[in-house]
């Protein structure tokens, strides 16, 4: 009888004491004194699976081959130039833009390369090798080394077909080799374009669109690192840390501006993660972006107004961006999971509105979310 009052009066105690109570769905933080601050919700982790797949998918094939709308972002030398996308771009034409088109057909690849399984897997790939042909990309180089087009997609298109060419370098897959080897030539040009460029940029762009430096040598790092081009990557180290090395107090609260798709804070952080070591890194951001140690640290999600403007759809871009970057940064550092929980609030806010958007969001917003999707899983 002793016993059983005992046990009766431990339970009440321990029910009265708020200090034992868990919410499941919200991180408590406290100051260094103990002091309870606030509870941030827990963002449920967002998952690509099968079924999230198979209807993101749908974004690039719904694209590639659609010629019109079709932004060229052409420079014009004479009239013979004035030529159809597809004439222009037999590779690349479809998804309103060069680039846009080209990380659509990455997002098949990365999507087949997870999930052999998904429907239409071998119409996928046939859709793959009919765009991605020796002869249509060699068409797309002739048009690279013209007269008027050095500089074009520099560097952001440029970054999209390294990530491309790196994805089928990493997928262990019949089809796969036929289309890096198709590539190749393309993938070459690229890179020389890379090497030849960047020496000769004093100043980087901190921009929070396509010319974002920071971005642009991440995902080439990316490809030269998986492939041991070493001449790359001493490029890309070298202006790296030029640009970077010394840069402190990025002011983040500035961000996003109304048609941002990047973080100019985030892009930076997340390729100096690449580049230096652990122990250099973490001194390097606490100079740089000293609150994302704090464990309350905040960032509200980019807010769309208008779904059907092209460039207000940008701030969906911003939410995948971010979560990479913040994803990045945590890698192997225990001390910023918390960042994890901010990237997983940014997909959960986007990833609902996309599937069924208007074109101006749909043609490339896609990429971003699988992207973002990936950078979860790690």
């Amino acid at each position: 009888m002793k016993n059983k009052f005992t046990l009766v009066l431990l339970t009440l105690i321990l029910s009265c004491n708020p200090s034992k109570k868990e919410n499941k769905n919200t991180i408590e933080t406290t100051t260094d004194e103990g002091v309870n601050v606030q509870s941030i919700p827990i963002a449920p982790i967002p998952i690509l699976d099968l079924k999230e797949a198979k209807k993101l998918s749908q974004l690039p094939l719904n694209c590639i081959n659609t010629e019109y709308p079709n932004r060229l972002s052409q420079t014009l030398g004479s009239d013979k130039d004035l030529k159809s996308p597809t004439e222009l771009h037999p590779a690349f034409y479809g998804c309103f833009d060069w680039h846009s088109a080209v990380h659509g057909h990455w997002s098949l690849v990365s999507l087949l390369k997870s999930f052999p399984e998904i429907d239409n897997a071998e119409g996928i790939k046939l859709a793959l090798l009919n765009n991605i042909s020796k002869e249509k990309i060699e068409l797309e180089v002739k048009y690279f080394k013209g007269k008027h087009n050095k500089s074009y997609e520099r560097t952001y298109g440029w970054a999209w077909l390294l990530k491309l060419a790196e994805e089928l370098h990493t997928w262990d897959d019949e089809t796969a080799r036929t289309l890096e080897v198709n590539l190749q030539p393309l993938t070459d040009l690229i890179i020389d374009k890379y090497i030849e460029f960047l020496p000769k940029l004093n100043y980087p762009q901190r921009v929070g669109t396509h010319t974002n430096t920071a971005f642009g040598l991440s995902f080439a790092f990316d490809y030269a690192r998986i492939t041991q081009h070493e001449a790359l990557l001493a490029a890309i180290k070298s202006r790296a840390n030029y640009f970077y090395l010394n840069d402190e107090g990025c002011p983040i609260s500035w961000e996003p501006s109304g048609s941002d798709f990047l973080s100019p804070c985030l892009e930076e952080a997340a390729l100096m993660k690449r580049l230096l070591p652990l122990d250099e890194f973490k001194p390097w951001l606490d100079a740089f972006l000293p609150q994302l140690k704090d464990k309350n640290y905040r960032l509200d999600v980019g807010i769309v107004s208008d779904r059907t403007d092209g460039y207000l759809v940008h701030l969906d871009g911003v939410n995948f961006s971010r979560a990479w970057s913040l994803n990045k940064i945590a890698e192997n550092l225990p001390e910023y999971s918390h960042l994890k929980n901010i990237a997983n609030m940014h997909i959960n806010h986007s990833l609902p509105s996309i599937i069924d958007d208007s074109y101006e969001g749909g043609h490339w917003l896609g990429s971003f979310a699988i992207y973002a999707l990936n950078s979860s899983a790690k």
